[in-house]
């Protein structure tokens, strides 16, 4: 599926996930992954909120987001 255009400079993965006409797909769980690291990346550019952050990322919770996020990346490679 060629692109007509350059995707937008944003951080909304909603947004990102409607243009790319896949978010009527997503199930449950890709949609939580969305909800999930999307205020984690804008949130992190800010230091006041940084130590907050930090404290709620631990090592699990790491592995957790990034394999969720692995599989979602694969899910959509898959629809390309």
């Amino acid at each position: 599926m060629p692109f007509e255009e350059h995707p937008p400079r944003t951080h909304n993965l909603r947004m990102l996930a409607q243009k790319a006409n896949i978010f009527p797909e997503l199930n449950e769980e890709q949609n939580k992954l969305l909800n999930t690291l999307e205020p984690l990346n804008i949130e992190a550019r800010y230091p006041t909120d940084k130590e907050r952050i930090l404290q709620s990322l631990n090592h699990e919770r790491c592995q957790s987001l990034y394999t969720s996020t692995k599989e979602f990346l694969e899910w959509i490679k898959d629809k390309l």
